[in-house]
């Protein structure tokens, strides 16, 4: 199976990302390890985006521009935030809000005339997982305008903003790989002779749903034990 050089370049990029932050993830937060399995989940997560913007702009995909102009922003903005120092923020802030806010309007537009012509899904992606996208980038746009109102965010809210937004990301991220492409995972070990030598169990669609909840819920566990333990006072973002 052939894939062309710009498909190759955003498949490397998630596959990257997967591993770079799941490893960020395991690691000690604030830690030399952490820092560098960051610093390589965000330029290979910004790689995997900004390449799926175009390759959905190329094959006249519009379902997968947002997802990948949401996967820059998201990660972007969580990169920034923890370079920042507490209460700092920047004009292009105002900027970057615009694209939550569009993503979210559009998706809850189109969900709602889906769910009207009597149809479930469109292109293959479930009316729900719509509507649950497009309120996550409405309550992001509304966190930024939170952020500039108050002048910037310090503290727990800090660590919890960078923090949701990098494990959101990650989960993009995982649901692209496990159900972007009719088991992708199992294609791309075939193409190198390798996917036949596998154990079927491996490319089950249970253990693929897993794999795509998991940073959810380590989203989860992680903002329980900022907002609510000493957690945050070790963490050195």
């Amino acid at each position: 199976m052939a894939y062309s050089p710009t498909l190759v370049v955003h498949i490397c990029g998630g596959s990257l990302g997967l591993l770079s932050g799941t490893a960020a993830m395991c690691f000690r937060k604030g830690s030399p390890r952490h820092v560098l399995a960051g610093k390589v989940f965000v330029a290979s997560m910004l790689t995997m985006g900004a390449f799926a913007a175009y390759l959905a702009i190329t094959r006249h995909q519009p379902n997968n521009i947002g997802g990948g102009i949401l996967t820059v922003y998201l990660i972007g903005t969580a990169w920034l935030t923890a370079r920042r120092k507490d209460g700092e923020t920047s004009r292009w802030d105002w900027v970057w809000l615009l694209i939550p806010l569009a993503n979210g309007i559009l998706l809850w537009m189109t969900g709602v005339k889906v769910l009207r012509s009597g149809h479930s899904s469109l292109g293959g992606v479930p009316v729900g997982m719509m509507l649950f996208l497009g309120s996550v980038c409405l309550l992001a746009a509304a966190g930024d305008v939170r952020m500039l109102v108050r002048g910037g965010v310090a503290g727990v809210k800090r660590i919890s903003r960078h923090l949701w937004r990098m494990c959101f990301g990650l989960f993009i991220a995982a649901g692209s790989f496990f159900f972007g492409g009719s088991n992708r995972p199992l294609r791309l070990l075939s193409s190198v002779g390798i996917g036949q030598h596998l154990p079927a169990a491996l490319f089950s669609t249970t253990l693929y749903l897993i794999l795509t909840v998991l940073p959810l819920i380590l989203l989860i566990f992680w903002l329980v034990r900022v907002r609510f333990t000493k957690a945050y006072n070790r963490t050195g973002i």
